[in-house]
């Protein structure tokens, strides 16, 4: 197959190389795809993807050849699934590769955010060793409620125990074996609201979810809580979320994602797209207001960003593509069964 990879880094070809001695043709492109690009690309049978390359129908125009999307993500929301059902290409994803991965990072924004830890470090690399303003809070004895009890947010949980936190979690589709084995207990969406005082969103963004953390969802909440979200940007509606924060409804909030994440990477895409895409300016607007925040805690949609969890994402993703090859497709999210 001739498999275009995009998004990549020069050590992640190294996963690939098993592919190019079974005879495959690859090309590797730090650059997302996009219609920008895709024509340069024509040719391609396969492209192994990231979360910042949109495979819309133009792009799926430009790649008449196109038999699979492999995407090096769980989440699948930048393909179009129905569009490549139609065309019969394959979608596959990497199911499973950081529970744990993603966990830690919950964590570690919530402890920046219980003890001042940005202000700690940029007041001591001034020289100043006051700890005058930075009072925290303790984790332990409050009450976490984790929204999506999948492998994240099951691990958020069995870690939120080690703190001695309280432990409420809401899902469309219990886990009562979960429930039972982590010491967790299962409440309706507007009870979590309002009794966790710390609220962490693991589930995927669908038409049904997004924006279910708005106006009516921050007024059930209780006084100072601290939102966490490290799943998708348009869970959180981030015009409710600037008035919660301005009113003290929420405390702190720490996001690895955003709504118009992919266009705020860089303020020269922001400015070229200006002209050339469309987007919810003033969704975009309300994303730079909350970077400038001081008790908001951004960082790049960088949760999933270890070595380990990285290198489990290659290695599946290879399998995919070695997979459907051979005419045994692997972990298929949309489009035929078999192919090759």
């Amino acid at each position: 197959m001739r498999i275009a990879v995009f998004e990549v880094e020069s050590w992640e070809m190294a996963a690939f190389a098993d592919l190019e001695a079974e005879g495959h043709r690859l090309s590797y492109h730090p650059e997302p795809l996009e219609a920008a690009n895709a024509a340069d690309f024509a040719d391609a049978e396969a492209v192994c993807t990231f979360i910042y390359s949109a495979v819309d129908a133009c792009v799926l125009d430009a790649l008449p050849h196109l038999c699979l999307v492999a995407t090096r993500s769980t989440g699948y929301d930048h393909i179009d699934l129905e569009t490549c059902r139609e065309r019969g290409v394959t979608v596959c994803n990497v199911p499973s590769y950081g529970e744990n991965t993603v966990a830690e990072h919950v964590f570690g924004l919530l402890l920046t955010i219980s003890h001042n830890l940005t202000e700690a470090v940029d007041r001591t690399r001034r020289g100043d060793f006051s700890p005058q303003g930075l009072q925290g809070f303790d984790l332990r004895g409050r009450t976490l409620g984790v929204i999506g009890t999948g492998a994240i947010g099951r691990h958020v949980l069995e870690i939120a125990r080690g703190f001695g936190m309280e432990r409420v979690a809401y899902d469309k589709y219990p886990d009562p074996a979960a429930a039972e084995r982590l010491g967790f207990r299962y409440r309706d969406f507007d009870s979590l609201l309002g009794q966790a005082d710390v609220i962490s969103l693991h589930v995927p963004e669908t038409p049904e979810t997004r924006g279910m953390i708005g106006e009516a969802a921050f007024a059930r909440m209780r006084e100072g809580v601290v939102l966490i979200n490290t799943a998708r940007g348009g869970l959180v509606d981030v015009h409710a979320l600037l008035r919660a924060l301005a009113e003290g409804k929420v405390r702190a909030a720490g996001l690895d994602v955003l709504p118009e994440e992919p266009v705020i990477r860089e303020e020269s895409e922001v400015l070229r797209s200006l002209f050339q895409q469309e987007y919810d300016y003033r969704t975009l607007l309300a994303d730079h207001v909350l970077l400038r925040m001081r008790n908001v805690f951004i960082t790049p949609h960088s949760a999933f960003n270890t070595r380990e969890a990285l290198q489990r994402i290659l290695d599946v993703s290879a399998a995919n593509l070695r997979g459907f090859a051979r005419g045994q497709p692997r972990n298929v999210v949309a489009g035929p069964s078999a192919g090759g």
